[in-house]
């Protein structure tokens, strides 16, 4: 069986600003604390952390195959895909999206990180060939789409709304300031269904507005949430 699941910023040990469930080594926070969340993690899923499989994301399309936990995190890779029962795929975000794929029938999951640049550098597409390559069916794959910046909160300048949307198509929003913005959620969906996807959920929370979250753009520095997946 699969199972998957996407943290909050509540219910770890970390001090202000990475108050409390910071999972991310890489922002600032204390090393003993992030230790002391990724044990209560490994906890939640019931997994010795040792099966946990970590990225050093770098905003790039890197996608890494792995069929065993990693000591220590994967360099430059923004995406992590297994056929091995038992492995944790983790990745971390705070306003970028966290890709949770699986294909049931294949027995082949995957883990991605797509912030507005790996996301325009087509990081979804690049996971979805490694999960193709070991098994998997398009057709056959769920897409969890996690929490993230959303549109309407996501300003950016034209110029960059006008090239984000030339590499991802239906990614371009008008925002609450009524200025160009990016919901990378929608490039992605559209992006998924032209690759063969037809089974894609939405989380809708966005994390620059719910403060249970952890969000760059809200305040920075900041800790990361985490989505999770394994076959049980």
């Amino acid at each position: 069986m699969i199972q998957s699941f996407f943290t909050t910023r509540n219910g770890g040990v970390s001090a202000p600003p990475f108050a409390s469930f910071n999972l991310g080594d890489h922002v600032g926070d204390a090393l003993p604390d992030v230790l002391a969340n990724r044990k209560l993690l490994a906890e939640q899923v019931g997994l010795p952390a040792i099966s946990f499989a970590w990225m050093r994301q770098t905003h790039g399309r890197n996608v890494a195959v792995v069929s065993a936990g990693t000591a220590e995190p994967i360099p430059d890779t923004d995406g992590l895909v297994t056929a091995t029962p038992g492995v944790v795929l983790v990745v971390l975000v705070a306003d970028c999206v966290p890709i949770l794929m699986s294909d049931a029938q294949a027995g082949v999951i995957a883990a991605v990180h797509a912030g507005r640049e790996g996301a325009r550098q087509g990081i979804a597409a690049k996971a979805i060939d490694e999960m193709v390559a070991l098994g998997a069916d398009p057709s056959s794959i769920d897409v969890q789409l996690g929490p993230a910046a959303c549109g309407k909160h996501y300003e950016v300048p034209l110029e960059m709304q006008q090239d984000v949307d030339r590499a991802l198509p239906g990614s371009a929003v008008e925002t609450v300031w009524h200025t160009a913005g990016i919901d990378v959620r929608l490039g992605l969906d559209r992006q998924l269904r032209d690759l063969g996807v037809t089974s894609i959920q939405h989380d809708s929370r966005c994390t620059i507005e719910d403060e249970a979250l952890f969000s760059h753009r809200r305040g920075a520095p900041t800790g990361r949430i985490a989505g999770v997946i394994w076959i049980g």
